[in-house]
């Protein structure tokens, strides 16, 4: 067999909810001629990464992925879609719409898909050409600096959505929301990706592996989850069930239709701001 021995480098973030859907592979549960070694990174770097074609195989952020479409397929497997929920724009305190326009707000991340939607929700609070104002900062560490009065308001992502009530911070909106009630649509986040120039036959095994790993873990869901709670930075394991329930289903499994429907529409609007170029997406079944 062709695919005999090769080693498939895997990025993912070291988080609860990709470390769940990684389980299956991590522990032996996908029969594959493939050797993965599990590359664990948070998403800038892998972002980054990807940008150089380092890894065979990598989460990247929808964002990320407009970049990437010369050397990378987009799987159908693996992604992270919010249903009426997602990024957050929090603050240590309420924050009227017109004085948020002016408030310089913690990012975590150029290329994440929460700074490209938050510059589409700006267009559309605000009008045309109106782009936020921010700064970068680690995502783990945007909170934290809203308590230390640092900035005002923030971006954030992961587990920052469960827990930001109990860190002190009021919501001023939520991305997901926002956009389903714009688009009726699934707001796409992460992604993961292949490596084209691998040939056919590991590109297919490769999405072959990663869908038979996620479907492992939501059949084990105990198992996977106990394996995932060492990724939880400090969540209790109701809240992790929860926020790998956030981003780990079906839709995960294979995004389907309305999955790929979504990013095609985030890329596109993206794109009609003048923040991404306009791609074409080759999605491997």
């Amino acid at each position: 067999m062709a695919i005999t021995k090769q080693k498939i480098h895997l990025g993912h973030s070291p988080d609860s909810d990709d470390a769940f859907m990684f389980w299956g592979l991590a522990c032996g549960q996908v029969e594959t001629e493939l050797e993965f070694e599990h590359i664990l990174r948070d998403i800038q770097t892998l972002n980054g990464w990807a940008m150089e074609g380092k890894l065979e195989s990598s989460a990247v952020s929808v964002h990320a992925f407009t970049f990437l479409t010369e050397k990378y397929a987009l799987l159908r497997h693996g992604g992270s879609f919010g249903d009426g929920y997602g990024p957050m724009i929090v603050a240590s305190k309420e924050i009227s719409l017109e004085d948020l326009k002016d408030t310089v707000i913690a990012i975590p991340g150029l290329l994440t898909s929460a700074f490209l939607q938050l510059n589409l929700w700006f267009e559309d609070k605000y009008g045309p050409g109106v782009k936020p104002k921010f700064e970068v900062v680690e995502f783990d560490e945007i909170i934290p600096a809203i308590q230390a009065g640092k900035f005002a308001a923030g971006l954030i992502i992961h587990e920052g959505q469960l827990t930001y009530k109990r860190d002190g911070m009021v919501l001023i909106d939520d991305m997901g929301t926002w956009w389903q009630a714009k688009t009726g649509l699934p707001l796409p986040l992460g992604v993961n990706v292949v490596r084209k120039d691998l040939g056919p036959e590991v590109v297919t095994e490769v999405s072959r592996c990663m869908r038979e790993s996620i479907s492992a873990s939501l059949a084990n869901r105990d198992k996977a989850l106990e394996y995932a709670l060492q990724f939880a930075r400090g969540m209790d394991t109701q809240t992790s069930d929860k926020f790998v329930g956030m981003y780990v289903n079906e839709r995960t499994v294979d995004m389907g239709d309305e999955g790929v429907k979504a990013i095609r529409l985030l890329l596109a609007e993206g794109a009609r701001i003048g923040m991404i170029p306009a791609v074409e997406i080759e999605v491997v079944d």
